[in-house]
């Protein structure tokens, strides 16, 4: 890996594949989005300002924030802060099935609205649109009516230190849904500022900045207990801010005071081994250039700040509604490191302590050969061509990696050949799209999406892809499959590389001006990790039930990038992984020391779907243990290792597997216990390689995106080089023993 590798350069800038249509009536339409004709962000945390009733939260971390639209207690029609402490969260019940008994899920309450940012003239004909849709930001802004001059302009910007609102020829009105005990002026923090500090009735302190045009004190009258008014036809702004920290974290909003970030960007690079990724915010207000900025860190970040960034880290600390506390840190630009990348990982097994294994034991490739001929057989064509943008993908995945494993790990070509030239034709019928469902551009919200739900049809077909649910999931297996093909045969990229480019462009765009696709789709640079859900309206938020599908798409990019010689996605599918590894055990996979997710609920080991607002141990498709477990396992791919730690794997064994658990391994039926004991390749090797090697195994126990020969192959690479080193001596020192006789079952020799 080349130093100093940009992450960000575009993939490709070009038409649409000639293969798609355009088309101009997506099933949802735009509402209250103005000033813009570009691509628009589909699975980004603001995407509640503009779907449905519009009175979505939106998560900036720590705090929330709504249309109130005339609902809750106050029917108030201004923008409502929301910030949550852990004794008001809502308990689902306790799974005596998991050892510790850990509650199902648990959710932050709504409309609690201990802040409201309105004004006298809001009424039920007040208006929102959003203006300024950025990959870290948007602006939402309130008027009386539509068209007025009268204006709130809220920036709402992830990880934002203050709630601002900027007010045009509007009376002003604070209220509070929890309400006011005591509010006191408390002074100017400097020149043309006002300070006010709100002691609420739950005994919480916030603080009120107020920042006129005209530099005048607004002297804001406490009208009631829920209602702070300053004065009529007022232009200025005025932040709000929680503050638990006492004088000295009113020190540090005093010192911030009057400034806002507008919108964030994100650069990055990779050195060998070694990616660095910056985040940086725009500000605004009085004085901001003399003024620092004050923003909120999620704990996956300040564990990998530099030690310039680290140094900017305060003691104001305050709880987020999924992903533990947020800090505040001083500044406008944070670096985070990640070390450790994946840069040797291809598409052979990879494990921490060996790396890639491209080489395995002539036992073990006697065995993958052996057993490799019955998968090879199976019709490719009939099982790529679905209904499903994802099956369909998931099996030119399963295909694809299956025809590697014969032809590299297993040595013969020649025996996966015609399964190979299948494989080509099966995805030249999507590069044509002759799919059943097939695909087209969406000029609405700018992407690619399935056509299945236009014209009438379901929203939810194929997991949602006409609304932009899972793209990252359904094209990763996609991109993945073409980067293996591409591999075994360069001469088909010529006619594949635009059609495969153009899904990254969708599921994962690096560039921030692309005309036909937004930024990052799916992938989030702030919380680190993916949002699978898409133009959907939802009270809890945006959400993700797969981490491993998220860690393969990242995979999938860094190895389509290094098949084309794109040393930039490489180089981000790497980066990405670092992150998504940091990012997935902080807050998703959750081993028994576990600092960001509540003590009750750790015990459950994986999130099950982690929303924005509540976190669910249960699957959209049903709460059986091996689904819960199992969707955060598939597919296994060289990236398994690398993001699922073997502290936690072996913990969430133990718990929920084993003989003695309420879900044995051996118990489980279908395509789930096959997943289950591909996964225990990573802690368990020999047992993983003992079910799949044996002699009467079943194949109904492979799920749709699986195959023996690739599992076989996984669990053998697996190995520890001591356990290899030991079976040598072993072979060696029993020089009787026959090793191809069956009926002596020695897995070990046979490894």
């Amino acid at each position: 890996m080349a130093d100093n590798q940009d992450v960000f350069i575009p993939v490709a800038t070009g038409p649409i594949h000639p293969s798609i249509p355009s088309r101009n009536d997506h099933p949802v339409p735009k509402k209250g989005i103005v000033d813009t004709t570009g691509p628009i962000e589909t699975n980004k945390f603001y995407c509640g300002l503009f779907l449905g009733s519009q009175s979505n939260y939106t998560f900036t971390h720590p705090y929330a924030l709504a249309w109130s639209k005339g609902g809750a207690s106050l029917k108030s029609y201004g923008m409502a802060i929301s910030h949550v402490e852990s004794n008001v969260l809502a308990w689902g019940p306790t799974n005596a099935k998991i050892p510790g008994n850990p509650v199902s899920y648990y959710v932050n309450p709504i409309d609690i609205q201990p802040m409201i940012l309105s004004a006298t003239e809001f009424t039920d004909s007040t208006s929102l649109t959003t203006e300024k849709l950025l990959p870290f930001s948007a602006n939402a802004v309130l008027r009386p009516q539509d068209g007025s001059k009268q204006r709130l302009t809220i920036p709402i910007v992830q990880g934002m230190g203050f709630v601002t609102g900027i007010y045009s020829g509007l009376q002003p009105t604070i209220q509070s849904g929890v309400h006011f005990d005591k509010v006191v002026s408390a002074g100017s923090p400097r020149s043309g500022i006002y300070k006010y500090t709100a002691t609420l009735a739950d005994g919480t302190t916030w603080l009120i900045y107020v920042t006129p045009d005209d530099g005048k004190d607004p002297d804001l009258r406490l009208e009631s207990s829920t209602n702070l008014r300053g004065p009529q036809g007022w232009s200025g702004t005025i932040q709000v801010a929680k503050n638990p920290a006492g004088t000295s974290g009113e020190k540090l909003y005093d010192n911030s005071s009057g400034v806002y970030a507008m919108e964030g960007a994100i650069a990055g690079e990779v050195s060998r081994t070694t990616g660095t990724y910056t985040l940086a915010w725009a500000k605004a207000g009085k004085d901001a250039q003399s003024t620092p900025l004050l923003m909120f860190a999620l704990p996956h970040h300040i564990e990998s700040f530099d030690s310039n960034t680290k140094g900017r880290v305060t003691g104001i600390s305050l709880r987020t509604t999924t992903k533990g506390q947020a800090t505040a840190v001083i500044g406008e630009t944070w670096v985070m490191t990640e070390p450790d990348l994946p840069i040797d990982m291809g598409f052979a097994p990879w494990s921490v302590s060996k790396g890639s294994v491209d080489n395995l034991s002539a036992g073990a490739k006697k065995v993958i050969l052996d057993v490799a001929p019955t998968e090879l057989q199976q019709d490719i064509d009939k099982q790529c061509d679905l209904n499903s943008m994802y099956y369909s993908g998931k099996a030119l995945s399963k295909f694809a990696t299956l025809v590697y494993t014969v032809d590299k790990l297993g040595g013969n070509p020649q025996l996966c050949d015609s399964a190979l030239k299948a494989l080509k034709n099966a995805f030249s019928r999507f590069i044509n799209n002759k799919q059943q469902f097939p695909l087209v551009y969406d000029d609405v919200w700018k992407g690619v999406v399935s056509s299945a739900s236009y014209n009438g049809g379901d929203t939810g077909a194929d997991f949602g892809n006409t609304l932009y649910n899972d793209h990252h999931f359904h094209y990763g297996y996609f991109i993945h499959a073409a980067a293996i093909i591409g591999t075994l045969d360069p001469d088909w990229l010529a006619d594949s590389k635009d059609w495969v480019n153009m899904l990254v462009r969708d599921a994962g765009n690096p560039a921030g001006n692309d005309p036909l696709f937004p930024f990052s789709r799916g992938f989030d640079w702030y919380n680190g990790h993916s949002w699978a859900k898409g133009l959907f309206e939802s009270f809890d938020g945006k959400d993700e039930e797969s981490t491993s599908e998220d860690a393969m798409f990242a995979y999938a990019i860094k190895m389509w990038g290094k098949t084309i010689g794109d040393a930039s996605m490489e180089a981000r599918g790497n980066l990405m992984l670092g992150i998504l590894r940091r990012s997935l055990h902080s807050y998703f996979l959750m081993e028994s020391d576990n600092k960001n997710q509540p003590e009750q609920f750790i015990a459950n080991k994986v999130t099950g779907i982690l929303f924005e607002n509540k976190v669910d141990h249960t699957t959209y498709f049903g709460a059986n243990l091996e689904y819960v477990q199992g969707i955060h396992m598939l597919p296994l791919l060289p990236s398994s290792p690398f993001v699922r730690r073997q502290k936690f794997v072996q913990e969430e064994w133990n718990a929920m597997f084993t003989s003695s658990a309420s879900t044995p391994a051996e118990k489980v039926q279908g395509g789930w216990k096959g997943i289950l004991y591909a996964n225990l390749a990573l802690v368990d090797p020999a047992a993983s390689w003992e079910y799949f090697a044996g002699p009467n195994f079943d194949y109904g126990s492979l799920d749709g995106g699986a195959t023996r020969t690739w599992y076989l192959a996984f669990a053998a690479g697996e190995f520890p080089v001591w356990i290899l080193l030991l079976m040598r001596m072993m072979l060696t020192a029993s020089q009787g023993l026959v090793v191809d006789r069956p009926e002596q079952r020695n897995w070990m020799v046979d490894v």
